[in-house]
């Protein structure tokens, strides 16, 4: 049997729904796991959108901000509960939360009766984000959308190079260098995070949807399918505001955020970071002169204008040979997930006709 909201019912053994929205925590967890006093007064999300990266998160994010009822952290995706990503996070305006009173500050401005959330697409991939946000929100709820596995990881790869996370353009040498990057080596010698180029474990869906189920009831807990979303964003929108349990009756208005890019030139690329970030005496020499004499907003502009224009292309057709090899790699995980969701998934992302 399903549960109404499509994750397959097991025996609880996480905690039932607490105190209720908008209540306070009463215990914490810093970045580093240790457990702080109660604080008094701090405003904590009452929901997590933890995933998938190229999902439809963004997209998610922008609508559930429109609504009247709910208020969504200024910065998307804050990472705070996920231990991999503060390894070397990356350089970002509002940068990112290291103690539970910098991450609740994120939430201060939340309205008195509005739910409070976040979305940090790579907290369904971590492993320690489901018992750090466990510790400090039991009765939190949370919200998961998988995506078909070769197009998520090959999305995902073409996000990755353009955050400097990764450096390898083609996909199916990324792919094929998983091993060797698990034993330390061919990892990109400035990348943000190293374990995120295990690209296998992306899309380990019935582990990590299990690692949420151990540590929240499954009322609690909402698994989309990113077909379903991008067929009516609309119709998606209003089952994740029922079960929110807030006005599912409000304007909703699509929104097509974070498109897939490419690359076009690697090297151009990370000339603008490194100019970017200030890496190297050369790049901080020119990140310096162009500091003193372009006003901050001017320059992000610019160099986005750059990116936009310059660097980044529509991505090409991938390479259907990859594709198949991933299918093939990746139908037992497919087919664990349709009776773990009670849902024909293989049919839906065409895995039944895989040999």
């Amino acid at each position: 049997m399903s549960s109404p909201n499509g994750l397959a019912r097991q025996p609880a053994t996480g905690p039932a729904a607490g105190s209720g929205p908008g209540s306070d925590a009463t215990a914490a967890t810093g970045a580093s796991g240790a457990r702080q006093a109660p604080s008094s007064g701090l405003r904590l999300p009452d929901f997590f959108v933890v995933g998938q990266p190229k999902s439809g998160t963004t997209a998610l994010y922008e609508m559930l901000r429109e609504h009247p009822q709910i208020f969504m952290s200024a910065s998307k995706e804050p990472w705070f509960f996920a231990e991999e990503l503060l390894e070397r996070t990356p350089p970002r305006p509002g940068g990112t939360p290291r103690t539970l009173e910098e991450y609740g500050a994120l939430f201060s401005d939340a309205l008195p009766g509005q739910l409070a959330g976040e979305a940090s697409a790579l907290y369904l991939w971590s492993r320690t984000a489901a018992a750090r946000i466990a510790e400090v929100r039991p009765q939190a709820r949370i919200i998961a959308v998988l995506r078909e596995p070769a197009s998520l990881l090959r999305s995902l790869h073409l996000q990755f190079i353009e955050t400097y996370v990764e450096t390898e353009s083609d996909f199916g040498k990324a792919i094929a260098l998983e091993q060797a990057r698990r034993e330390g080596r061919e990892i990109p010698r400035q990348t943000y995070w190293p374990k995120a180029l295990l690209y296998s474990e992306h899309v380990s869906y019935v582990e990590q949807l299990r690692r949420y189920r151990e540590l929240f009831a499954p009322e609690q807990m909402l698994v989309l399918i990113y077909d379903d979303f991008r067929r009516d964003n609309e119709a998606t929108v209003r089952t994740v505001l029922r079960f929110l349990e807030v006005d599912d009756s409000a304007p909703v208005e699509a929104v097509d955020a974070n498109p897939t890019v490419q690359v076009r030139s690697q090297r151009l690329h990370e000339l603008v970071h490194a100019v970017t970030v200030g890496r190297g005496p050369v790049s901080r020499s020119a990140k310096g002169a162009i500091k003193l004499l372009t006003p901050r907003r001017l320059r992000r502009g610019a160099l986005d204008a750059t990116k936009r224009s310059v660097v980044y292309g529509a991505p090409e057709p991938p390479d259907e040979q990859v594709m198949l090899e991933l299918r093939r790699r990746f139908k037992g995980e497919v087919l664990a997930l349709s009776e773990y969701l009670d849902r024909d998934l293989a049919t839906l992302w065409g895995y039944d006709d895989v040999r």
